[in-house]
């Protein structure tokens, strides 16, 4: 038998409620490790936190392909592990494995036919690439771009980015710069992010919204109007830059991540005056949902990976030791404790 320690939902943050460490609990059990033909047991190495998640810790999530967390019932997410024993030909001891709905555990069971193979070369040798940049939320940010934002190389367009310190904001941006736009300007929360966006990142500009004055700080750092903007926050910040947006322009329905705590549907309403400007101007605002897009995948992770072994993308991980630590990891990043992608390290 194994001891295998895990993560569960302990209550759910209520109505318009924040997540707090509290809402888990890390227990530990004891599994048998026996498989069945077609199975692996694998140990995890990395797990994911994502803003998504704050949707399942609801009831009711609000979309229907995200099923809820169920309580007292281990929470479960993106994960890297690797295979330590296998009854599945496809799968050979020393594999490294990944999987959309990796539980929360120390090690697992797994039905092998759930899991898609890591190759180290493709994510340059750094694991935990798999759960960023190479992974969903790398697709997410180019996809995103490429299907919803419709830049022209040599247009002089202008592409804003909100939580653009974030795990999918971060490779937006670079993703933006490489396909052709002439400026790109993150928004984020602190001027120390701001300054990484710019000196690592490649961004012309980054605008802390804790300074203030939002659409002042865009009037300046945005002296064409705005064309395309990938949204990953909503609310306030999200008026601001849709009211600065050029005809035509194009809204990259990403994320609402101010929005989550609060009990509304998503997309969350927008403003008389927002909704205005939208159809005033004919911008685009349809809502992106990556896994829309699944025959697309492999084409994406080959060119994401081709940019970060070039160097053409840099990556920001904020790394977080300990499935102890998966509760505190996860509420920190949806506060903005994180600098590019969050995620946990489980074991070596």
């Amino acid at each position: 038998m194994l001891n295998v320690k895990r993560v569960v939902l302990r209550s759910r943050p209520g109505k318009n409620g924040h997540p707090v460490p509290e809402n888990f609990r890390v227990e530990e059990i004891r599994k048998s490790p026996e498989l069945k033909e077609g199975q692996v047991l694998v140990r995890t190495l990395y797990l994911s936190v994502d803003p998504y998640m704050r949707c399942r810790m609801n009831d009711d999530t609000g979309a229907d392909y995200l099923l809820p967390w169920r309580l007292d019932e281990c929470v479960d997410g993106g994960g890297v592990g690797i295979v330590e024993a296998s009854k599945n030909q496809a799968l050979s001891v020393g594999t490294i494995v990944t999987s959309f709905n990796w539980h929360w555990q120390t090690y697992d069971v797994m039905d092998g036919s759930l899991l898609q193979k890591v190759d180290p070369e493709m994510v340059d040798g750094h694991l935990s690439y798999a759960l960023g940049v190479v992974g969903m939320p790398g697709l997410t940010a180019f996809l995103g771009v490429r299907e919803k934002g419709h830049v022209t190389a040599g247009a002089h367009q202008t592409m804003v980015i909100s939580g653009a310190a974030g795990a999918c904001g971060s490779v937006a941006g670079q993703i933006a710069r490489l396909d052709g736009c002439e400026r790109v300007v993150g928004i984020c929360g602190s001027d120390q992010k701001c300054q990484t966006l710019v000196t690592e990142l490649g961004f012309t500009a980054g605008i802390n919204y804790r300074n203030g004055d939002i659409s002042s700080a865009l009037r300046e750092q945005c002296p064409r109007g705005i064309d395309i903007y990938f949204d990953n926050v909503g609310g306030p910040i999200s008026d601001a830059v849709i009211s600065q947006m050029n005809p035509g322009g194009h809204v990259i329905l990403c994320g609402q991540i101010s929005q989550y705590n609060k009990d509304v549907p998503y997309p969350p309403p927008l403003s008389e005056d927002t909704q205005e400007a939208l159809l005033r101007n004919n911008i685009t605002r349809e809502r992106f949902i990556v896994l829309n897009y699944m025959e697309k995948f492999e084409e994406g992770l080959m060119q994401l990976s081709h940019w970060v072994k070039m160097g053409q993308i840099k990556v920001l991980e904020t790394v977080v030791n300990g499935i102890e630590n998966m509760g505190e990891a996860f509420c920190s990043m949806m506060t903005g404790g994180n600098v590019g992608k969050q995620v946990v390290k489980i074991s070596d």
